[in-house]
């Protein structure tokens, strides 16, 4: 919705008058006006359109999520190099139901640009694994399996994992 460089631009401002207010005598509405800012500051941090597509992604709603991710303008410019990364992140897993091509490109795409949680590494590398596997390249896909077993530090997604190992041994 705003633009990154717009959302500072919006706390500088809220800080600045809650100076004032602290200067005035005016202390709850200088604390009040801190608080405030610190929504933008979050929002810098955590784009509200992506984390409105992680909500419809939670309800499975793929058409909602590609929605909300149709929002953003310009992701480049707009969001950080870890909100890219969680933009292609969604994206890959969109395209993962559509064109496998696509969303080895989005995958691979936000692994480079890097996401923050381990969880959601070792999730686009093990969807990552899928498509190569699907594609026949069984030595790719192990390594990738390797890693994303070596990241999946909560044991989430082991089933994943050894159902993927198990098709893998019939290739």
């Amino acid at each position: 919705m705003f633009n990154k460089i717009f959302k500072l631009v919006i706390t500088g401002l809220i800080v600045a008058y809650a100076i004032y207010q602290f200067v005035e005598g005016y202390i709850g509405n200088g604390i009040f006006l801190i608080l405030l800012s610190l929504i933008f500051v979050f929002l810098y941090f955590r784009n509200e359109l992506i984390l409105l597509a992680f909500l419809r992604m939670r309800k499975q709603d793929m058409a909602g999520t590609e929605k909300w991710l149709e929002r953003i303008k310009n992701p480049e410019a707009a969001l950080t190099t870890k909100q890219q990364g969680y933009y292609n992140y969604l994206y890959g897993i969109i395209y993962s139901q559509k064109n496998l091509t696509q969303a080895e490109k989005y995958f691979k795409k936000a692994l480079k640009l890097g996401l923050n949680m381990d969880y959601d590494v070792a999730m686009a590398k093990l969807s990552l694994a899928g498509i190569a596997m699907q594609k026949r390249r069984k030595r790719e896909a192990t390594t990738l399996l390797r890693e994303a077993k070596k990241l999946d530090k909560n044991n989430m997604l082991t089933e994943q994992i050894k159902m993927m190992q198990q098709q893998m041994k019939k290739i």
